[in-house]
This record gives structure tokens, sequence and C-alpha cells, in this order.
């Protein structure tokens, strides 16, 4: 590759990590170190409504404790900083300023009465309602006003957004790493709001600003932003900016039915959809780390969610991810979350481990017991029982009658036994 691989994990911090963030930010990081890059973590967090305190601390704790830390963060090889969106709001002005001066924006003075009204108007001609270039130079915009009562309304402390004026008559050919060709039409494209009347930057404008700056060259991310796509490649072009490279992983769907794989499913069927608990005053959302998962497991078992290097290998190190992850064998259609297969993969991890290392994470369970074992002992126990078993936790089940006293007994097989059985 001509310049330098960087790729980045850009998570808002709304709520704990999901799986499927989980794995796009293992597809980052693997791409990184196959190609000798940069992989970072930035902080998207330019919608404080849906700030959630602790999701930032979260996020990072998780790819901590998964082994896939970023090169570059808050705090961590500042290169491009800051590395928190929040702390970057001063640049986006003067970048929206600059598409509007280019005429590749314009500012929309419309408030929310007004979308209501033209909304319900388009839905009384049975049409549907899309802010773009058939009816934009009819709505409250300055295409229509001057430049100087444009000015005058600014200044007076009118509230306004500012729009991208999204080009007309063209057909968008792009390409994706993993969907090949794909073909837009700019006219069925919406005028999205780049910049809010709150002063903050919406996604669309500070993701581009950002991934520039910070000299993003491949964009690894979910398929959910397959339709930004467009948008995003007219603002490059919009900036006179070089565009990355787009790849847009699959989905992970339910294990049962149709659809994106939730964390209702994971209530309703037992397993978590966090690497690491999550507690709220509701409650407290299971986590894989807290439930008993060694993180090289769940790396293993996420990797082989929309991919494969093409033989029937399952298991592998991170370091054996790395040299075969290639983004050309990722898989276009979803992938099927398989509770079973993902403790199966633990199982595999847990007979792997030394027996002693078992032992020292058993011993704090026999202490809670009341059973003050020595290590030797358990050592032993742990040989003898590890290979039927998928995590710790479920030791003391199978070895409970090492350490108590049968408590009932079986009267059929009793009256069974001979009479010179001892």
């Amino acid at each position: 590759m001509s310049k330098q691989v960087r790729v980045r994990f850009a998570p808002s911090p709304t709520g704990p990590l999901h799986i499927g963030g989980v794995r796009t930010a293992l597809f980052n990081y693997l791409f990184a170190k196959k190609n000798n890059g940069v992989f970072f973590l930035r902080i998207e967090d330019t919608d404080q409504n849906r700030y959630v305190p602790g999701a930032e601390e979260y996020i990072m704790e998780a790819l901590e404790w998964l082994g896939i830390a970023p090169d570059e963060t808050i705090g961590k090889n500042e290169k491009f900083g800051p590395y928190r969106q929040s702390e970057r709001k001063h640049l986006y002005k003067q970048y929206a300023d600059q598409l509007i001066n280019s005429g590749n924006a314009y500012y929309a003075f419309d408030t929310a009465q007004d979308l209501d009204a033209a909304r319900k108007l388009e839905e009384e001609q049975g049409k549907t309602f899309i802010y773009n270039h058939t009816n934009r130079e009819k709505l409250d915009t300055s295409l229509v006003i001057s430049e100087d009562e444009t000015a005058k309304r600014i200044a007076a402390g009118e509230h306004y957004v500012i729009r991208f004026k999204t080009p007309v008559n063209e057909t968008l050919h792009l390409h994706d790493i993993i969907r090949g060709d794909v073909k837009f039409e700019t006219n069925l494209l919406d005028d999205k709001v780049l910049f809010k009347s709150d002063g903050m930057p919406t996604y669309h404008l500070a993701n581009i600003v950002d991934d520039h700056l910070m000299e993003t060259s491949h964009v690894i991310r979910g398929e959910e932003w397959l339709p930004s796509m467009p948008l995003h490649v007219l603002l490059y072009r919009a900036f006179g900016w070089e565009a990355p490279e787009f790849a847009h992983l699959p989905l992970i769907m339910k294990p049962v039915g149709n659809g994106k794989l939730s964390k209702r499913d994971g209530d309703k069927m037992g397993f978590p959809v966090f690497p690491l608990d999550w507690k709220t005053a509701e409650g407290v959302s299971s986590g894989y780390r807290e439930k008993g998962f060694f993180p090289e497991a769940v790396i293993n078992f996420l990797a082989l969610l929309g991919w494969n290097d093409g033989t029937d290998k399952e298991l592998f190190s991170l370091e054996e991810l790395v040299e075969a992850f290639d983004l050309n064998r990722v898989h276009k259609a979803g992938a099927k979350f398989d509770p079973e297969k993902n403790k199966w993969f633990n199982h595999q991890y847990l007979i792997k481990q030394e027996d002693a290392t078992l032992a020292k994470a058993f011993s704090p369970i026999l202490s809670e017991k009341g059973f003050d074992v020595e290590e030797s002992k358990i050592t032993k126990i742990v040989s003898s029982i590890k290979e039927r078993a998928h995590f710790v936790s479920e030791f003391w089940e199978m070895s409970d009658f090492f350490f108590l006293a049968p408590t009932a007994y079986d009267e059929k097989a009793i009256k069974n036994w001979k009479a010179e059985t001892p």
C-alpha cells in the first residue's frame, strides 16, 4: 500500500459497547496489524443528549481486556489529538463555513413547525417528504434569500442549521472492498444537516473532517453505514480531499429468526451481548468477562462471524488472526450468532490452560464455599474435570463430591445390591 494504513474505531459513548461493535474494532485492529499500520480509537460524542457517563471508560476497558487496545487514543500517543470529538468542536464550524463559501452547503432557517407543515403537505399529496433538490429553494433557506438578509438573520440570533447541497442528476459509481461496486443516484439523496443549531456538528461532518485530519486510510464499519457512503464521498469531493477506502461489514444476526442481534436476544436466550458487565439503576447486564469467558475465546469466535481464511481451521491465536486476515474474505451476508458455538470456543481455550492456572481460578470459588484446600489437590481435581467444562464456574458442580459427604442415596439402587457387596 502506497501510504501508511491508519484505521479507527469510532464509537459513541451512549451506553455499553455491543458485541457487534467489538467485532468492528477487532477487524480494524487485525487489518492495521496485518499491514503494519495504526489502529486508533476516537470517541464520537457530538450528541451530548445521548451521552452516558461511564460509557467511554467502559469502551476502553473492554478493548484492553480483549487484547486489542488502540495504538492512539485519549491520553495515549495523541498524534492527531484531541481524540474526543467534543474537544474538537472548534474545528468543525470553519469546515462548515468552507462548504457554504464554495456553494456546497447552505443555511436553513426552517423551524420544526415549518418542517411539520411541509411534511404534512407532501403526505396529503401521497408523497414522502425529503429535504432535497426538489424543495430546497421553496423552503426557508439561504438559497432563496439574499446574502445580506441571511447575515442579518444570523446576527439577530435566529436559529439555523447548515445543510449539504447534494448535487443533482449524478450517478455515483463507488467501490466497497467487501461489497464490490455499488451505485447511488444523487437525486434520491436528501440534503443532510451538517451543523446543528446548538453549535455542534452532526456525525457526518465531524466524521469526515476528523478522518481527513487524522489521516484515516480505510473506513471499516458496519453495514448500517452503507447508505451514508455516497454523502461521505460527496463531502470529500466538496472539500477537495482524497477519500479513504471503504469496507462495510455484514451484520451479526439473531440466533433464531431474522434481524440484527440485540440485547433482548441475549436476555431471552441467556447469553451476553456485552464484553463486560454494564451496571445501571435498573440492574446489571451481564458481560463475557464476568460470565467466565476467556478474552482469547471471544476474539476467536467474533473473528469467524463473517470471515474465514478459506480453510476449515477454527482455532486461531490473535497473532494467527493477524497473519491470516484479509478484508477480501469477509462475507457480504449477515453472520448468525451461535451461543453454543460461543461456549464451544471457550471450552477449547479452557482445556488449553495449565491445570495450575485453572486451580488458581477455582480456588476463590472453593473459599466462598468455606473450603481451604491445598493448591496441589485443587490442581489434581481440575485436571480430572476440565475436559467436560465450558467455564471455571462449572467446576464446583462437577467436583463437589470431593468436598461434601453424600446427604441422600438411591433406595432402589441399594435394593439391587448383592448381599456380599461390602
